[in-house]
Formats: structure tokens, sequence, C-alpha cells
């Protein structure tokens, strides 16, 4: 494929409830395109063409046609080709993917690519019924108060069942991610404060939310906004040329995968049974990423950043992506592996628990982090010498996969 580079983008202060201060999703919107061209002095019009990752904006702010704002933001945008795009939390990857096709084809040189959600303007439960819009309606999550956290505690008991897994390991990622939050200046939690009950069966510090999921195990939804800028080798150069930086160093996205699979959790958990892994179309779609970028397995990364809308998905992505034997993801924890000073950091960001999760931006600011990390500008959360970091985002109970290895 043609190389297609990321030349930099911004993302908002998660911690802030845009509703709360009467703005509205434009001014997000708006704020964000105007900060990352501030971040990386693009000019508004050399972008050919824009993509918006966003998963239901039209339930929580009523609004649904987004490409049109890109025109409001800068008069040289006014008849930019923009489109939205929806896989529920792989939203942005998405965008990205076809981004990435739009370079790859010759069509286009320079594409901004959005992620943006605002979903801290209704109330938990009204949230929790939106957000279910990601399964299939009327057929699962029925009876339950919270749908997504019933689904992962789902899983967690597939793995109790399969491998006897222990829930204390849980506890441990989500602390690692909100310690790792702390470093982040973006990140929804990094003033939060956490006693050792937090991450305990202390059902005043740490209540059920779907037992045996906590309050810590789950990912919060939050207001934000993530672009990043991806780019023909053409324009490429010539930003940095412009920018008086080597080309060389631009991070390039090396490698993809992408699968969707059957809406119904227990429709995948029927096709596994008997398979090595719960979910095989989860390690094929990282395999064919590696596989693009040339690269042996997991081990030749100097970091991730990966999905943990609950501790328990991303308990299962250390195993699925080839970290630990299946079901033995529990080693990677015990050992410090996935910490920021371990052999293969996970979520050095914070991830979606500690940095915080709108919806439809999480696949871009996934790969907003993974730019910083390899080149070398993701301050007091910065990997060091990060050369490949590998991304993978989700939608749904693992419905919608995607993934990317971006490197230089």
């Amino acid at each position: 494929m043609s190389n297609v580079y990321v030349l930099g983008g911004s993302q908002t202060d998660f911690a802030i409830n845009w509703a709360r201060q009467e703005k509205d999703i434009y001014s997000l919107f708006g704020h964000s395109l105007n900060q990352a061209l501030d971040d990386t002095s693009i000019d508004p019009a050399d972008i050919d063409v824009a993509h918006v990752g966003n998963f239901i904006s039209c339930l929580f702010t009523g609004q649904a046609h987004l490409g049109g704002f890109f025109g409001h933001v800068h008069p040289a945008l006014n008849n930019v080709p923009g489109s939205r795009h929806e896989a529920a939390c792989a939203s942005g990857s998405m965008a990205l993917l076809a981004a990435m096709r739009d370079i790859e084809s010759g069509h286009y040189q320079l594409s901004c690519v959005m992620g943006i959600e605002l979903m801290r303007n209704v109330d938990g439960a009204t949230g929790a019924e939106y957000l279910g819009a990601a399964a299939w309606r009327g057929k699962e999550t029925q009876g339950c108060q919270y749908p997504w956290p019933r689904m992962f505690a789902d899983l967690f008991e597939q793995y109790q069942q399969r491998y006897g897994t222990d829930i204390g390991y849980l506890r441990r990622i989500a602390e690692i991610n909100f310690a790792n939050a702390k470093h982040n200046p973006n990140a929804q939690t990094r003033n939060w404060a956490f006693k050792p009950e937090s991450f305990s069966a202390d059902d005043q510090a740490n209540p059920i939310i779907e037992t045996p999921l906590r309050k810590q195990d789950c990912g919060q939804i939050t207001d934000g906004a993530a672009v990043v800028f991806l780019a023909s080798e053409q324009y490429a150069r010539e930003y940095a040329k412009r920018q008086g930086i080597a080309f060389e160093n631009l991070p390039r996205i090396k490698g993809w995968g992408h699968r969707c699979a059957p809406m119904l959790l227990e429709h995948k958990l029927q096709q596994s049974k008997g398979c090595e892994l719960i979910f095989p179309h989860v390690r094929a779609t990282f395999a064919d990423a590696l596989s693009r970028a040339g690269l042996a397995d997991i081990h030749s990364l100097d970091g991730l950043e990966v999905h943990d809308c609950f501790s328990m998905t991303e308990y299962m992505l250390i195993d699925h992506l080839g970290l630990t034997a299946p079901g033995e993801s529990w080693k990677a924890i015990e050992d410090g592996t996935i910490e920021r000073s371990g052999a293969l950091p996970i979520n050095p960001s914070g991830g979606l628990i500690g940095l915080g999760h709108p919806v439809g931006a999480t696949g871009v600011r996934m790969m907003l982090d993974a730019y910083k990390q390899v080149s070398a500008t993701a301050a007091d959360y910065q990997i060091d010498g990060a050369k490949n970091f590998g991304i993978f985002n989700l939608g749904g109970s693992t419905t919608t996969c995607a993934s990317f290895i971006l490197g230089v």
C-alpha cells in the first residue's frame, strides 16, 4: 500500500463538561479543529477531505449531520468533502480507515480526521440507554440496568469458566490505568483521588455496577474530541520541509487490520466453542496489522494503546494480541509487563478508564497518542525510545475491530 503519514493533531481536555459550560457539540468541534490547526501549523486550505468518527451524537445532542461543520470553522473548508462514520466505539477508527483509502487511492493528499462525542449532558441512566444502541436492540442485554457492563461481566464469566480467572487482576488493570492518567494533562481522571479500597470489593469505595464488575472496572462517559492529519508521502515531504524537520522522523501507518463479527455476543461465544481463544477474529485483526507492518509479533512493538472500556476488555486483549498464552493474561499483569516501566507498556495515556472515553473519538485519540509516543512528544507519559506503537480499538462486544501499527 502507499505510505500514509501522520502529521500530528490535538486532543481536548477530557475533564471538561461542555454542557455544564453551556456549550454545544459545534463548540467542541470548532475548538478541537482550531486547536489541531494551531498545533500542527497546517493551512486549512491544504485540507482535501475530512472525516468524522462519531457514534451517537444524534441521541445525546440531536445532531447527526456533522460533516457540514467544517465550513463553519474556517472559510477555506466551505466545500471540503466530508463524511461521518459510525461503528460504536470503533467509529473513530472507521474514519481513519476511510481517510487512509482516500490517500492511498491518490485522490487526495491531506485528510483531516476528527473523532468527537458530547455525552455528559444527560443523567447516567439515560446515557446507558443511549449506549445500548451498540447492542442488538431487543435481542440482548434484556432486563439489565447497564447493558455494556453486563456484556463484559458475561465475558469475565466466560474467562472464569474456561481459565479460572481471578477478578483481582481486573482491579490491578484499573489501578494501573488510573495511575498512568495522573501523568496525562488531558485525562479526565488526572485529579481524582483513590484509596486502596477503591480497587477492592468494598461496596462503598468500589460499588457493584453489574456483578462482578465494579465502578473502577468501568470506563467513564466523557465529552471530548481528537483530531489527526493523515497525508500522502508527497504532502508529508513538503510539510517536513516547511516545518524544518527530517522527513524520516515523520510517523507513518505501517499496518492495519479490520474485522466485523456477528453482532450478538452469544453468537460469538457459540462460534468459538472449542477454539483456543474466545474471539479468534480479534487475534486475526491484530495479526493483519502486524503482517502488513512486516513485524514478527507483539514483542516487536514498544507499547500499545488498547480499548479498555472495561478492565475486562483489556484483560481479554492481553492474551488475544499474543502477549501471553490464552487464559494467561494475569502473567503480564503480575510481572509488571504492561506497566509504564514494563517490557510492553499498555495504555500509558491512561486508556479509556483513566483518560476517558468519548466513544466516537476514541480511535482517533489512540492514533494521536501513538503518534506522540513514536515522535517523542508524549511528555510525562513518554515511553523511552518508542519506535513502533500498536493500537487496538473495538466497538460493541468485539463486533467491529480495528488495529493499527504506527512507527518511524
